[in-house]
């Protein structure tokens, strides 16, 4: 096996690795949800819990969908178009990163914890 063919294997598993951290969180998420309503948890609190395990899953698997992306388009085909390609793709999940981020938290990701909003 040469090195283009291993490093593209290392990035498709980085990506499935990913898809798989998102796939989870959402079962366990789902679990979670299911046994506080069980538990006589209000369905208010239930739900503010499932959508946060979910957009952590979530913000965990597109991070290491970014790395697979790094790892098989800079690695392997340096191209400008590859690239930019990478570039945008980078750009639109960063912007779903912050925007899972500002909802989960409530504020943005380079405010303390302690700012006044």
């Amino acid at each position: 096996m040469d090195i283009r063919a291993a490093v593209d294997a290392i990035g498709l598993a980085v990506d499935a690795v990913g898809v798989g951290v998102i796939v989870a969180a959402i079962a366990i998420a789902g679990f979670g949800f299911a046994r506080g309503l069980r538990r006589g948890d209000t369905f208010g609190s239930s739900y503010r819990r499932l959508r946060q395990s979910i957009g952590q899953g979530v913000l965990l698997g597109l991070e290491l969908l970014v790395a697979g992306d790094i790892i098989r388009t800079v690695v392997i085909a340096p191209t400008f178009t590859s690239v930019g390609v990478l570039a945008v793709i980078v750009l639109v999940r960063t912007f779903l990163s912050f925007s899972l981020d500002v909802e989960l938290t409530g504020r943005w990701p380079w405010q303390s914890a302690s700012t006044p909003e």
